[in-house]
């Protein structure tokens, strides 16, 4: 779990309250030249994040007349979290310990000639104590810059990740429109050239009706499948343009293609929204799907009105007079019309009639989701 980082105004008041503690230890009242620097340096940390370079110079001065180095070191650090000059950064730590050992001179005039060993001790002192914060402030700012590359590569590498999901994606839809066009594609358009062939060589009205039925649903069927094998190959990065989706001006159509002898009754209002308008459109399309495959010669009645602010669409048809051949199916059709229903807040209800029928009801409101 990564640690909630400190307000800078609450750690900058923290590091103010120290620094008035280290003068507090090291100061009398009675020197007030060395207390107007150390308060110098103390206050001037407010202004370490926007000016470091100036804050490190204002707290300067309180290492050279005293022991109070606290605020100097901060400032000293912050400079070096701060910035990447590193002739700078020697040069301010070198000006802290050379103000350190100034101050010790001062105390000490001996110190100066450097005679006893403890004096080249103090100076390694002064000399780490100025280099701990340049240290310190570089590796937090290596850190920072560590963190961000890392943030940088894992980004690189989620956008390498989505390019390769979308380029398997973009070999499988090609694959999928290879095997559309090459094996639904071409029987597809067998059946409506043997249907073609029936309808001119067969002397039967009803057969020759049929065959001309075939042969229309094959050949709308066969240009539904080469669009759907141009929008699988479309595998660049915007949207393919699809053909314009069927609207109720579409269902007379529907009704009159369907090779069913069927009844449409219609009262709608005109501005319905385009999610309704589909939603009756498909709803009719299945249900006269369903009539064609499974209830053979029925007839059909579509009674689509608007009643108490609703959609309501209605297809009833009637026993059928043969026997239903073996057809393949998914029995999708119907869960896929109550999930659309639901998406728009209707509903979906069917069932048998009284006299051997089937009827298929749909409601929608007519405020449709988009």
């Amino acid at each position: 779990m990564r640690a909630r980082r400190v307000p800078a105004p609450l750690m900058d008041a923290v590091l103010v309250a120290v620094s008035l503690m280290d003068v507090w230890i090291h100061y009398d009242s009675e020197e007030p030249m060395r207390m107007a620097c150390a308060f110098l340096a103390t206050f001037s940390l407010v202004l370490r994040r926007r000016l470091p370079l100036l804050t490190f110079l204002l707290a300067l001065p309180a290492t050279l007349v005293g022991d109070a180095v606290f605020a100097t070191l901060v400032a000293l650090y912050t400079l070096a979290c701060l910035t990447r000059h590193r002739m700078l950064l020697a040069g301010c730590a070198l000006a802290v310990a050379a103000c350190d050992l100034t101050e010790w001179s001062w105390q000490s005039p001996e110190f100066a000639h450097l005679s006893d060993s403890s004096d080249l001790v103090t100076v390694t002192y002064s000399l780490a104590t100025a280099a701990a914060p340049v240290f310190l402030g570089q590796l937090v700012q290596t850190g920072r810059e560590l963190s961000l590359r890392l943030s940088e590569i894992s980004e690189a590498r989620e956008h390498e990740r989505r390019l390769l999901a979308q380029s398997v994606l973009a070999k499988e839809r090609a694959q999928l429109a290879r095997e559309m066009h090459d094996v639904v594609s071409h029987q597809v358009s067998l059946i409506a050239v043997r249907a073609g062939a029936l309808q001119v060589g067969s002397q039967d009205p009803e057969a020759r009706e049929a065959a001309a039925t075939i042969r229309r649903l094959s050949v709308q069927t066969l240009n539904e499948l080469r669009h759907m094998v141009g929008v699988l190959r479309a595998s660049g990065s915007r949207p393919t343009e699809l053909t314009p989706q069927p609207s109720l001006a579409d269902l007379q159509r529907l009704v009159d293609t369907s090779g069913i002898e069927a009844e449409l009754r219609t009262d709608l209002p005109d501005d319905l929204s385009p999610s309704v308008q589909r939603a009756v459109y498909r709803t009719v399309q299945e249900a006269l799907t369903n009539v064609r495959k499974h209830a053979p010669g029925a007839t059909a009645t579509i009674c689509v009105h608007h009643q108490d602010d609703a959609v309501h669409s209605t297809v009833t048809n009637t026993a059928p007079n043969r026997p239903a051949l073996p057809l393949p199916g998914a029995h999708h059709g119907l869960v896929g019309l109550r999930q659309r229903a639901e998406l728009l807040g209707g509903t979906v209800t069917s069932g048998p009639t009284a006299d051997g029928g089937y009827e298929l009801r749909l409601r929608l409101p007519v405020q449709g989701a988009p």
